[in-house]
């Protein structure tokens, strides 16, 4: 019975030390973490369900594996991925723990921000109470929230279960008249603006339309009927026959022979055919970030003619072009980011997500695989 007691009290004591203690951000985005320090019957479970991540993340985040078990007083890096919020985002079952980073010298909230995954400097300032001249090295700053279960973590008895976050999107609105160019149409309006203003109109949008109509019409009601009907009758339906007769009659003897090694089974067609890298690549500029992770997969009409392949991850740009590289097969796709990943179950434990065409060129089976993404 004593010896129960004294057990009692210990977890006791554990769990009021972990609600007690700041929780520092350490590293560099977008490869942030926590530092833990395992104690007595914890294992690699343990401390996922405490810090809302699965320990699938943490064991190669440390370059260890988790056959090996931990020892007490052993230091663990807990990354900072999905289980982080900083536009007030959550499940019904999660509550908000704050992030804290101490202020060093010649550092201010914009500096902060950029180095915390450019959190807006206005949530800075509403979290924190401050503004920011008055700002001063050694001040522990709420930098953003770590999302945790009420039933599973005991650092949940420290959270809330709302936040003041501000979204700000000045630079959507910046890029947009950039491009418009209003210099050219002043200068020179008597003869010059007449020529570029006629020509660029003509050119682009026709060309949209133009590559955009004439695949779904064209092959779906006249040519592709009969000579389908014939190698393909009963797996896929009328639509998606149509589609791919046109578009991959000339490669289908090239792709399998690129793709043998790791065939894509995701495709609605059959095919596996191969856009080196997809359409976006010619747009990709590399600033030096990088992440890795899980990856998942979503259904998209996309990237099985035309090669666009698509993402969702948290934290990037709308817009960007992200490299993801999937390590097993050594082949690379880049991907547009859409938006960040949907707050539902099958995101939990993703660093991002890829439209099923992309994961088709990168070989990847259906389900969760890992990838370095640079960006």
């Amino acid at each position: 019975m004593l010896k129960i007691n004294v057990l009692i009290v210990v977890l006791v004591l554990t769990a009021g030390m972990a609600r007690a203690q700041q929780l520092k951000v350490q590293g560099t985005a977008p490869a942030q973490y926590l530092t833990h320090t395992v104690v007595a019957k914890e294992n690699w479970y343990s401390i996922g369900r405490l810090y809302n991540i699965s320990p699938k993340e943490i064991a190669p985040f440390n370059s260890l594996s988790m056959d090996k078990p931990l020892s007490i007083g052993q230091s663990i890096k807990v990354p900072l991925t999905t289980n982080v919020s900083y536009d007030g985002t959550k499940a019904a079952d999660e509550v908000f723990v704050p992030l804290y980073h101490t202020v060093q010298d010649k550092e201010w909230l914009y500096r902060i921000s950029q180095s915390h995954n450019k959190v807006p400097v206005a949530n800075l300032e509403k979290w924190n109470n401050i503004t920011n001249d008055q700002v001063k090295p050694g001040m522990n700053l709420i930098v953003g929230y770590l999302k945790v279960k009420t039933g599973q973590s005991a650092l949940a008895a420290n959270g809330t279960n709302k936040i003041v976050a501000v979204t700000a999107e000045p630079p959507v609105a910046k890029t947009e008249p950039a491009p418009a160019t209003t210099t050219p149409a002043t200068t020179t309006p008597p003869a010059t603006t007449t020529p570029p203003v006629t020509t660029t109109p003509k050119e682009t949008t026709p060309a949209v339309v133009k590559t955009e109509e004439p695949k779904p019409t064209t092959p779906v009601e006249k040519p592709v009927e009969k000579p389908v009907e014939k190698p393909v009758t009963t797996t896929p339906p009328p639509p998606p026959p149509p589609t791919t007769t046109p578009a991959t009659t000339t490669p289908t003897t090239t792709a399998p022979v690129n793709n043998n090694p790791a065939p894509g089974p995701i495709s609605p067609t059959g095919s596996n055919a191969s856009y080196k890298g997809g359409y976006f690549r010619s747009q990709y500029s590399e600033s030096g970030k990088n992440s890795t992770g899980n990856a998942g997969i979503f259904r998209s009409t996309s990237g099985w003619k035309d090669g666009k392949y698509y993402a969702l991850m948290n934290n990037v740009p709308t817009g960007t072009i992200v490299k993801i590289t999937f390590s097993s097969t050594n082949k690379s796709v880049y991907a547009k980011v859409l938006g960040q990943l949907p707050d539902m179950k099958e995101s939990v434990g993703l660093a991002i997500r890829l439209s099923d065409a992309a994961a088709s060129e990168l070989g990847a089976e259906n389900g969760k695989f890992y990838v370095d993404v640079k960006y």
